[in-house]
């Protein structure tokens, strides 16, 4: 991990379960060298933790904003985090 590695969670509320949401921010994520996971969450919503360089991470943010084809992307909050998780690749949990 670079000393520019930031940490960052993406919670993504809408049509986003059912959609091919979390494959498809897999395929984004290592398009960027992200690192980290995405989850579907009880309450319908996408969680993901993502790691690497900011500028790949504010792109994969923009993303989110759309989504996979089928998505309804409603509201998309994100937060950095203070620390590293150290996450060795991207995968979809859940």
């Amino acid at each position: 991990m670079s000393i520019n590695t930031k940490h960052i969670t993406i919670r993504v509320h809408g049509k986003v379960h059912g959609v091919f949401f979390r494959a498809s921010t897999k395929d984004k994520a290592q398009a960027l060298g992200l690192t980290g996971f995405v989850q579907n969450e009880p309450d319908g919503t996408v969680y993901m933790e993502a790691e690497g360089a900011p500028d790949a991470l504010k792109q994969l943010e923009q993303w989110t904003q759309e989504g996979s084809g089928r998505a309804r992307v409603e509201k998309v909050e994100v937060q950095e985090m203070e620390n590293l998780i150290g996450f060795e690749r991207f995968e979809v949990r859940r």
